[in-house]
């Protein structure tokens, strides 16, 4: 990868990225409150089943397919696989917080005017999407800043891993060391969901997790919360 394309994806993978991604948890503050997550063991278990059931298998997929689509400059698959995204998000916490990271990254991928003129066309169609989830405006952004699709891809995974690793070092609590010993024995597992995310056909793609979505739904009116899923 050239440097300037390596840095760019440094940079949207930043947690200093301005989309607000430390303020949610994905349900993992709600299995905290459960107890089913209550150490390091059992937060690298629970990251690795969401990676891995839910992630690869559906939102990684996703962003895989905005990403060609976008390149291709094919405004009906872009709006289709968001429109198929949103859909997807079966709680409202879920659906509120895919539209609000996406809604901040697209309105700054605008205003910075990321690729130029020559990315216009593909920004006037991020414009015109009535509402724009993360993995839509993170698309743009890679393909806008010419991030290769595939490192862009695996940019994503490690940042939500990043993120959820934080939630559990501010959460379960675990220590900073701890933190960084859950994230360096993830990435085999980022390596095979990125692998996969690129690998499955339309036709595989699930994003089927009952007991997850029950949590996030049961966050909703959780009495002590810190995040907002």
């Amino acid at each position: 990868m050239q440097a300037a394309a390596l840095f760019h994806l440094l940079q949207l993978a930043s947690p200093s990225l301005p989309i607000g991604a430390y303020s949610y948890s994905q349900g993992l503050e709600a299995a905290l409150e459960k107890g089913i997550v209550r150490d390091e063991a059992g937060a690298r278990e629970w990251i690795a089943d969401a990676l891995h059931h839910v992630v690869a298998r559906f939102e990684a997929p996703v962003l895989w397919r905005l990403m060609q689509a976008f390149a291709a400059g094919d405004a009906d698959a872009v709006a289709a696989w968001t429109e198929r995204f949103i859909a997807a998000r079966d709680t409202a916490e879920f659906r509120a917080e895919t539209i609000q990271m996406g809604f901040s990254l697209g309105k700054l991928a605008v205003e910075l005017k990321l690729g130029g003129e020559e990315a216009l066309a593909m920004r006037n169609l991020l414009q015109s999407l009535p509402e724009v989830p993360l993995p839509t405006a993170f698309a743009f952004a890679a393909v806008a800043l010419a991030v290769p699709p595939e490192a862009a891809l695996h940019g994503m995974l490690f940042s939500w891993a990043e993120n959820q690793v934080l939630v559990c070092v501010k959460s379960v609590p675990l220590g900073q060391v701890a933190g960084q010993r859950l994230l360096l024995s993830l990435r085999p597992d980022l390596e095979t969901a990125g692998a996969m995310a690129m690998r499955l056909e339309d036709r595989e793609l699930s994003n089927w997790s009952p007991g997850l979505s029950l949590l996030s739904m049961q966050h909703e009116d959780q009495y002590s919360r810190l995040y907002r899923s």
